[in-house]
């Protein structure tokens, strides 16, 4: 049997950064604070809390600490929040993924000149979160065909369409048309991330000829529930686990395919873990 493993499963390159960045900060001997989990994964947080890093998840935690260092995670925050951390004497490492940073200065600079801000994406989602909080006038997300279906705003007011990063690409294509359908004067930003689109591709290709599928990652990872769903439109026996211990594979005599991917905050020892274990008992 084979067993095929995704070239671009695991840490991408926003998650891999944020990640090294916080454990530079260990050498430091400064307190650690980051703001929400660094990464959509239990061991890796586990490991930093170990090693004292503190996680917090509210403007009023960042009020109460007065001294140390504040960790802006991949996903990026709203603005106010870095006007936050300075006004009360904190440290700021920003480990905001580069495209995202992208789509923080496209908002402001389209909100700022007139257009009403869209985000395709996952209303409640830390990314889209700190999206929302780039915005001149609130924004408006939209995730699902209903929404954009339901969507109405003033038609002589212009709109600026961006991604969230590890969004479905072609699930955002669909709502684009949509809204596009209604006669709005539109501009679009795709920002989803190549990563993304490549990962989504890959895992699409490989589900479609493999007898089973894995799929690796955090169970809060939005990037790898898409890999997920993707996966499983293609391939019935597909498996969502965290670790080695959630899998229970139970395979055909006439399998001879098993494919794995990973989301985006799976480091490698789990998905090398994972792959060995398939190639030695199956």
């Amino acid at each position: 049997m084979e067993v095929l493993l995704a070239k671009s499963a695991g840490f991408c390159f926003g998650v891999k950064r944020a990640v090294e960045n916080v454990y530079k900060q260990l050498d430091t001997h400064k307190k650690i604070y980051t703001y929400g989990p660094i990464i959509h994964n239990e061991q890796v947080v586990g490991d930093l809390e170990k090693r004292g890093v503190t996680v917090i998840e509210s403007e009023k935690e960042i009020a109460g600490i007065k001294e140390g260092a504040v960790v802006i995670r991949s996903h990026g925050v709203p603005k106010r929040i870095y006007r936050l951390i300075e006004e009360n004497g904190l440290e700021c490492i920003d480990a905001t993924c580069p495209f995202v940073k992208r789509i923080h200065k496209t908002v402001e600079q389209e909100s700022r000149n007139g257009r009403q801000i869209i985000i395709i994406g996952n209303a409640g989602h830390p990314e889209v979160e700190g999206i929302m909080g780039w915005s001149e006038k609130p924004a408006t997300v939209i995730g699902t065909v209903n929404e954009a279906e339901n969507f109405e705003t003033d038609r002589g007011k212009p709109l600026c369409i961006v991604s969230q990063t590890t969004f479905n690409y072609n699930k955002f294509q669909e709502l684009v048309e949509i809204i596009q359908k209604k006669g709005y004067n539109v501009y679009v930003v795709n920002t989803i991330c190549n990563a993304t689109e490549e990962r989504q591709a890959e895992a699409g290709e490989i589900s479609a000829k493999a007898d089973a599928m894995i799929v690796i990652g955090g169970r809060n990872s939005s990037n790898t529930q898409k890999l997920y769903e993707i996966c499983a439109k293609k391939c019935e026996a597909t498996y969502f686990i965290q670790t080695l211990e959630d899998l229970h594979l139970e395979l055909p005599k006439t399998a001879a395919l098993v494919g794995i991917t990973a989301g985006a905050s799976t480091p490698n020892n789990i998905i090398e873990e994972v792959q060995n274990h398939v190639r030695v008992n199956f």
